[in-house]
């Protein structure tokens, strides 16, 4: 769980691995689009700023957050040349039990993409209360996820590199 004055944003730059000779996948949930788009720029930018070439970053949308497991599945197989994928999506909560099931559902798939599969799949999923809370969270007053989820896709990457030796 994030502490209130955590910034999302914030890490150590020097820590950080070059990502020029990686290759990320980005999947992105068309839900609640101004999030998500938020989201995936802070992921872009920061892949870049750590050397990732554009060319070596492929981008798939889907309808929303519980498509994420099936377009990172078959994004997976299709690029299997990927060494992380970034699964970007917003769940709100509403009304309904609605978003306990997709939020679940969510995690838990990505969880089994992960322990499946040979490419980590790295979870940006925004699961808040509020619109506010998205906001705050995907370049507002806690930074954006997205950045902290790219560091993740960075390390992982490096990890897969280094334990395939």
């Amino acid at each position: 769980m994030a502490t209130v004055n955590k910034n999302l944003s914030t890490y150590d730059k020097k820590s950080i691995p070059n990502a020029k000779n990686f290759r990320f996948g980005i999947v992105v949930s068309e839900w609640n689009e101004s999030i998500t788009e938020n989201l995936f720029q802070g992921a872009f930018d920061t892949l870049k700023e750590h050397g990732a070439i554009n060319d070596n970053i492929v981008r798939w949308n889907v309808p929303g957050s519980f498509e994420l497991i099936y377009g990172s599945k078959r994004m997976g197989k299709c690029y299997d040349m990927l060494d992380a994928i970034i699964a970007i999506g917003v769940v709100i909560q509403g009304e309904t039990k609605h978003f306990d099931f997709v939020c679940e559902g969510v995690a838990q798939g990505i969880k089994d993409l992960n322990l499946l599969g040979e490419i980590p799949v790295i979870f940006c999923v925004l699961t808040d209360n509020t619109l506010q809370q998205s906001i705050d969270r995907s370049g507002g007053k806690h930074g954006n996820k997205g950045v902290e989820a790219a560091i993740a896709a960075i390390k992982m990457a490096q990890l897969k590199k280094e334990s395939a030796l």
